[in-house]
């Protein structure tokens, strides 16, 4: 028996990336998923990426999927899509999964400038459809969930939260992510509904190899070899990985343990026996075989002697790590 067989799961910006394997995820649990994007049908840039293509993934994977254009910018779009839900499943959604996030296009204008030289409307084009839009949507979840007394909010954030990456204005918003959660988590116990901040590590999206690409036309080299080099360096994941997570905390009857905490993707795949489709399983984002390649490259090729060891979170915090340049 699937371990979500009856479940309702929304998960936000899923024509691709993170958001398509979350929901294959949660597919292959047996749940029903309702996406969101901006494309049904045709990808709105080069990158790819549809609603319809993630709905028949999902589907293949043995879920069933509602495929629903939403532009989360858009507070009305937002608040006729949970009606729907609400309608449509009888007041039910068990599980919200906070994952679109509007600003790539913006951070990658940016182009590695300092936060001064851009226009101040930078924050709004990388938080407004990302912090903003996930507190809007925590806000409609959680008045299904609390009326039902059970569910669980996973907010996707970033280790960009605890350390230096891609500027002022996306750090800014992942360290709130978490906090968003934390504190969502607080006013919500009391009703038993959960809410979770959660990490990936280092994840193979479409936007992610399409620049391995690029590397590797620049480079000369076969596209394989050269993921596999880029993969084996940075202890990539798929996108695939943080769904059957989340599907796993979904599960968790035991989900309130681990209510307001960081849950880092690789140390539920642990927990939880997970693998990746490939049957790899990463280390920790926190994990010293993970952490002293990055800080001494010179050891990338002797990562699988050093320990699998986690560094506990307040040495993280005062060390603040920072992160690689892919």
């Amino acid at each position: 028996m699937k371990k979500l067989d009856g479940k309702i799961a929304l998960v936000t910006g899923a024509s691709r990336g993170l958001g398509k394997g979350i929901a294959i995820g949660l597919g292959e649990a047996g749940a029903t998923v309702y996406i969101t994007g901006r494309s049904f049908s045709e990808a709105k840039d080069a990158v790819g990426g549809s609603l319809q293509e993630t709905q028949l993934e999902v589907e293949k994977a043995g879920g069933k999927c509602i495929a629903i254009a939403v532009d989360h910018g858009d507070d009305a779009q937002v608040r006729s899509l949970f009606e729907r839900i609400e309608n449509e499943q009888q007041g039910r959604l068990d599980l919200l999964v906070n994952n679109v996030f509007g600003g790539v296009r913006a951070l990658g204008e940016l182009g590695g400038k300092p936060f001064w030289e851009a226009e101040p409307e930078l924050w709004d084009r990388v938080n407004d459809v990302g912090l903003r839009s996930h507190y809007v949507a925590g806000v409609l979840a959680a008045r299904l969930m609390v009326k039902r007394r059970e569910g669980l909010i996973c907010t996707i954030a970033s280790w960009g939260g605890l350390s230096y990456i891609f500027g002022a204005a996306y750090g800014s918003g992942k360290s709130a992510c978490d906090r968003l959660a934390a504190d969502f988590a607080t006013e919500l116990k009391p009703y038993n509904v959960a809410s979770v901040s959660v990490w990936p590590g280092i994840v193979g999206t479409e936007q992610i190899l399409r620049v391995v690409g690029e590397m590797d036309a620049e480079n000369s080299t076969s596209d394989s070899a050269q993921i596999r080099s880029m993969r084996d360096r940075y202890n990539w994941e798929t996108p695939l990985l943080t769904g059957r997570a989340i599907a796993a905390l979904a599960a968790d009857a035991d989900i309130m343990k681990r209510t307001g905490r960081v849950q880092i993707v690789a140390e539920l795949a642990k927990k939880y026996g997970l693998t990746d489709k490939d049957g790899d399983r990463p280390v920790s984002l926190r994990s010293l075989r993970f952490l002293l390649p990055m800080l001494r490259p010179k050891l990338q090729h002797y990562a699988r002697f050093i320990p699998d060891l986690n560094l506990p979170w307040w040495l993280l915090l005062l060390t603040m790590l920072r992160s690689p340049k892919v």
